[in-house]
């Protein structure tokens, strides 16, 4: 080996040294992140407090797993694109990630019509989507392997909808659900479910026009002849407004009409800023609430919310922060972040989350191909203006049939 040679490599091996020497002091952060995307709404048209939430959601788990060391001992790095709830915009947003920001994975979503435009491109280029809060059935019926539903589903709140209906010994139900794909298509599922379990009862669906700021056309009609139950299947702002002119119009909540929420909408952070009076009474589906059993880590993510925004913790929280952690455990069980590996490691995965111990089912055809399909809900009643999720009187808990002696109406 000559002189230059010679040069050459001790000055190789020196910054080599350097190179070894920097990473160890920095750690995690001296080494090339991880990069995992996340889509949602945060701004108009969508319901941009729920997109909030999500953000949120992911940026504490995130963080918990960077406080932690990481993932193969690399960080992770969050770049979040706002799809503002429009289709067109999330199936954009997932090709900017994955094509120019090189992300490994991506989470995120709380509107079906925004997960099922970015499913279709994750599914062409193959990599890894975890479906944090879209609803609708026609997700999973996609069968896309790259596609992973932690989140809950139509047809599991359509079956809680209609058992309590038949439980409440309803007649005439009319249900009001947005014009989304989720919205008309869990009204079809509520209508299909309630022939099987309770077929005396009279079911139809009006569906409304999601950016509307007035709905007593379809309302007014009602006064004369109002049905017992009125199921809302819309999200914020439109579910605000439904809301407040069923209320004024004096046709729900009665003492012979009430409305159950099939959304779960009252945990949003700006639930009681625009709906007051006209929510007491209000029956909820719920994906959580404080008095249900959380495991460790359900309770670790709660406070590290908390302790970020000073909100109590919410369903969305749960949710965004399982889809994240699930990214991560994927990685270490693939020991790589080779998409097929990751959708392998996801396929046999049975982890316990923030909400319960999650797997995912293989069974192809319907809505169960790679969903979690034990996701806890709960029903609870509203008893009080501004009363906060915690003091909602539980009618239903997790696994348990509802206590019709427990639901309260106005005199």
């Amino acid at each position: 080996m000559g002189p230059a040679s010679i040069l050459k490599y001790f000055g190789c091996a020196a910054l080599a040294v350097a190179a070894g020497l920097f990473a160890s002091a920095g750690g995690a952060v001296a080494q090339e992140p991880i990069k995992i995307g996340l889509t949602v709404t945060l701004s108009p048209p969508g319901s941009v407090s729920q997109g909030v939430q999500v953000r949120d959601g992911a940026e504490v788990a995130v963080k918990m797993i960077n406080d932690a060391g990481g993932v193969l001992g690399r960080p992770l790095e969050l770049i979040v694109e706002d799809t503002q709830g429009i289709p067109e915009k999330a199936r954009a947003a997932v090709e900017k990630l994955i094509t120019r920001d090189k992300v490994i994975a991506v989470t995120g979503e709380h509107q079906s019509s925004a997960a099922l435009a970015g499913i279709e491109v994750a599914h062409r280029y193959n990599v890894p989507y975890v479906n944090t809060n879209g609803w609708s059935d026609v997700i999973r019926e996609k069968g896309y392997p790259q596609v992973f539903n932690p989140g809950n589903f139509n047809s599991r709140v359509a079956i809680a909808a209609a058992e309590t209906i038949a439980a409440m010994g309803a007649k005439n139900v009319l249900a009001f659900p947005e014009n989304t794909d989720y919205g008309v298509g869990l009204a079809k599922l509520i209508g299909d479910v309630l022939k099987e379990k309770a077929p005396d009862v009279e079911y139809r669906y009006e569906t409304l026009d999601r950016a509307a700021k007035d709905f007593l056309p379809a309302l007014l009609p009602l006064k004369a002849n109002p049905p017992d139950v009125i199921v809302e299947i819309m999200l914020p702002p439109a579910a605000y407004i439904l809301i407040n002119q069923l209320y004024e119009q004096g046709i729900a909540p009665t003492s012979k009409t009430l409305i159950y929420d099939a959304s779960g909408i009252a945990d949003y952070p700006d639930f009681w800023q625009n709906v007051s009076d006209s929510a007491k009474y209000m029956l909820v589906f719920g994906l959580y609430h404080p008095k249900m059993q959380l495991p460790e880590l359900g309770r670790q993510v709660a406070e590290a919310y908390t302790a970020k925004t000073g909100f109590e913790p919410n369903r969305l929280l749960f949710q965004a922060a399982d889809s994240v952690f699930l990214i991560a455990e994927a990685i270490k069980i693939a020991g790589s972040t080779d998409p097929d590996a990751m959708i392998k490691a996801l396929e046999g995965i049975k982890w316990t989350g923030a909400r319960g111990e999650i797997t995912f089912s293989t069974e192809k055809g319907g809505y169960k191909y790679h969903q979690w399909l034990d996701v806890p809900y709960v029903t609870f009643q509203i008893t009080d203006v501004n009363q906060p999720v915690k003091d909602t009187k539980l009618v239903q808990e997790a696994g348990q049939p509802i206590d019709l002696s427990l639901i309260e109406r106005p005199n």
